[in-house]
């Protein structure tokens, strides 16, 4: 059965929802997108739609700068800039530009892999986590006052020059070690 439904991450998306088989936790469901492209997607309730993988940007999506600072051992660190297209996750951003940030649950708020620490100002210009991000996040290694997921936050035109900070460490409860590659 196809219904009408709607997801959001800063900006709306419409289109039509298939549900599959449901458990008492999430039901799965296929979406119908623009052009009649099929993504598979989790119904985590009523009021929430997780893209499996992440959000797609539109080809001609605008570009901003983004910088990453990544530890590179002993309390220091190394800053990659690199060009972010408006309308990805930050998970999708790091993973496309070869930055260790691990994603195990592949960008649906299952695990906190992509646990990454933003500026203070870029967090607090970002909507309040959803009750799922939050469970996550406390269990995430290194947590901070301006902690949040990377495959919850999407790239928006403000974020042009911010500083994004990868912790030192993850905690991957499905095995240490493994690393999903982005399909």
């Amino acid at each position: 059965m196809w219904s009408t439904a709607a997801a959001s991450s800063h900006t709306t998306r419409s289109f039509m929802l298939r549900i599959g088989r449901s458990s008492p936790f999430q039901k799965c469901a296929t979406a119908l997108g623009e052009g009649g492209i099929q993504k598979h997607i989790v119904v985590a309730n009523e009021f929430s739609v997780r893209w499996h993988g992440g959000p797609t940007a539109d080809a001609n999506a605008q570009v901003v700068k983004m910088t990453f600072r990544i530890p590179t051992g002993k309390g220091e660190h190394e800053n990659k800039e690199v060009d972010a297209k408006v309308g990805t996750s930050l998970l999708q951003l790091a993973q496309a530009n070869d930055i260790d940030l691990e994603g195990a649950c592949e960008g649906v708020c299952a695990c906190s892999t992509c646990h990454i620490i933003l500026a203070e100002d870029l967090y607090d210009a970002l909507p309040e986590a959803s009750e799922d991000e939050e469970d996550m996040l406390d269990m995430a290694f290194g947590l901070t006052a301006t902690s949040r997921l990377g495959c919850q936050i999407t790239v928006t035109p403000e974020m042009d020059g911010q500083i994004l900070e990868v912790p030192g460490a993850t905690r991957n409860f499905y095995v240490d070690g493994h690393k999903p590659k982005p399909h």
